[in-house]
């Protein structure tokens, strides 16, 4: 499904095969670097036959917005967050943001908290420094960017198959999916997250309901800097996840999922 987006391009966005109903409540759904919005396939079905109006969106430059230019900052990506929920019709939505997603969550819920009725950050820190060789990697389009960053992203069961369905193995499907992408639009990414230095500022700004999701074996944004992280956010809540790395909504769904419905309602 596609929505405009001002003047821009249009923009795309699943909804589930449901139609966004005027007045439901809304969940717009943001992906990490370089991914799309098929990351949230599970938790954004369970939400659109909920009772809820799922937004995945494809970021631009990612998924099928691969033909836009990508968003060159962590505030870029905010204020093109908030001009969609405007866009799709909707005065407020519960914003869940995953890894850079997350920081572009936070960002939104700081500078448009009049878009923003629930905040859930997903492997999120309030910095997310890219280690330099890596940023390297990237902006080579050295494949081994990707293998480092699939590596890095999943826990145990990940490494080890960890699909719930039988054969399935969730490094691999990651890392097609970083691979189907363009490499210069990940190294743009990557870099948005390195430069990004208003997590502390804009964590504390924020005012509405909001919840740290963190994975118990995230080796790139550890529990500590997701706690810290929701330490700083007045009133927020902080869940670990058990047995999940940084990619927490496919390592363990099901306990993302009820994790998200408490939080939301």
């Amino acid at each position: 499904m596609s929505a405009p987006s001002g003047p821009q391009a249009p923009i795309a966005i699943s909804t589930y095969g449901r139609a966004v109903v005027r007045g439901a409540r809304t969940a717009v759904l943001v992906h990490g670097a370089g991914m799309d919005q098929s990351v949230w396939t599970l938790q954004g079905r369970y939400l659109a036959f909920h009772g809820w109006n799922a937004v995945a969106v494809d970021l631009p430059g990612h998924g099928r917005a691969k033909n836009q230019p990508a968003l060159g900052s962590i505030g870029e990506i905010a204020d093109w967050l908030a001009a969609l929920v405007e866009a799709i019709g909707v005065e407020r939505a519960a914003v869940v943001g995953h890894s850079m997603g997350a920081l572009a969550a936070l960002e939104l819920a700081a500078r448009h908290p009049e878009r923003v009725s629930q905040l859930a950050l997903l492997g999120a820190a309030a910095r997310m420094p890219v280690h330099p060789e890596l940023l390297d990697l990237a902006r080579r389009h050295d494949r081994r960017a990707v293998d480092l960053i699939c590596d890095w992203a999943f826990g145990t069961r990940g490494h080890l198959g960890g699909n719930p369905l039988p054969g399935g193995w969730l490094m691999g499907t990651a890392r097609g999916l970083l691979l189907r992408g363009d490499p210069a639009v990940l190294a743009n990414d990557l870099a948005a997250c390195d430069a990004y230095r208003n997590g502390e500022r804009a964590a504390e700004a924020v005012r509405c309901p909001t919840l740290v999701l963190v994975g118990a074996e995230d080796r790139m944004t550890p529990p500590r800097a997701g706690r810290e992280l929701a330490e700083r956010i007045p009133g927020a809540a902080c869940v670990e996840i058990d047995e999940a790395g940084h990619m927490m909504m496919v390592e363990q769904p099901e306990a993302t999922l009820n994790a998200l419905r408490k939080f939301m309602g």
